[in-house]
């Protein structure tokens, strides 16, 4: 019964949503006013007052999100007479649920309804920057093959030639050896760095791979040393290009493993397909 008194005042609540010329979402406050168990117009725009000042004191002002207007309305002669009334955004909505009377059902729920949103945003927000995180990750594991792939093709030499390669490309980009790195991350010894590598280090490292593998075919180098060469240099303009900007490699802290993130996209993806509300907290 609660899930359905939720999703009963939600809809309600959407349902009063309108939209300017300009397209932009609004609410008014004398329809908000009864959506929220108000009788008074007295009494809820002292809740509006309030949440005004929280508007402001956010740093928004608060008149791009309280509007003041005025419309007709019948009364029972069949006459009209103007009242004002204000254009309220989303965000004007929340502020006067946030400072409502908590007593009230339709406060509690409003103050509960945004929550909810505001934490289904969170959860979209971590989910894209995971997603992001895995491609940059798949991304690097396939540059990463590439180069593999023409360094034994150029030089004719074995798999160590691309360890011994990447190993001097981590060194030139963070500055410390790969292993002082795994111990400084606490990566284990049967686990790749790269696994434990925030976003902007992935793109970084793929970065100076790409560029390696071009001038490796561009100049048709066949040495090991040669391709080392190139690639360090390349690892050291990437990392010269993070400097610049404030961003030192080897002073990121780890991001969680890159095996348990994928998992659990995978985890919510199949959720997702089977209850498209996983999102929302449980009842």
């Amino acid at each position: 019964m609660k899930t359905e008194i939720i999703q009963s005042l939600t809809d309600t609540f959407e349902a009063h949503a309108q939209q300017t010329e300009e397209g932009v979402e609004y609410w008014l406050a004398r329809d908000l006013q009864h959506l929220l168990g108000y009788g008074e117009w007295r009494n809820f725009n002292t809740v509006i007052s309030r949440a005004k000042t929280a508007c402001e004191v956010s740093g928004h002002p608060a008149g791009d999100h309280f509007v003041g207007v005025n419309k007709m309305v019948d009364l029972g002669s069949g006459s009209q007479r103007q009242i004002d009334d204000i254009m309220l955004t989303r965000y004007a909505c929340y502020l006067i649920a946030q400072n409502g009377d908590p007593r009230k059902q339709e406060i509690a729920f409003a103050q509960t309804y945004f929550a909810i949103q505001t934490r289904k945003a969170e959860l979209i927000e971590q989910r894209l920057l995971e997603t992001e995180r895995l491609n940059a990750r798949k991304k690097l594991s396939t540059t990463e093959t590439d180069l593999s792939t023409v360094i034994f093709e150029q030089t004719g030499g074995n798999e160590k030639n691309f360890a011994i390669i990447r190993s001097k490309g981590d060194q030139a980009l963070f500055g410390k050896t790969t292993q002082i790195m795994k111990a400084q991350w606490k990566v284990p010894d049967n686990r790749p760095l790269a696994d434990f590598a925030p976003t902007i280090i992935l793109k970084a490292k793929d970065f100076a791979a790409e560029i390696t593998i071009f001038n490796v075919r561009e100049h048709g180098m066949q040495t090991e040393s040669a391709i080392s060469h190139e690639h360090v240099t390349n690892n050291q303009a990437v990392r010269n290009t993070l400097l610049e900007r404030g961003i030192r490699p080897e002073s990121l802290p780890p991001a969680e493993d890159m095996k348990k993130v994928e998992r659990r996209l995978v985890s919510e993806e199949k959720k997702s397909l089977k209850n498209p509300e996983t999102l929302l907290p449980e009842e």
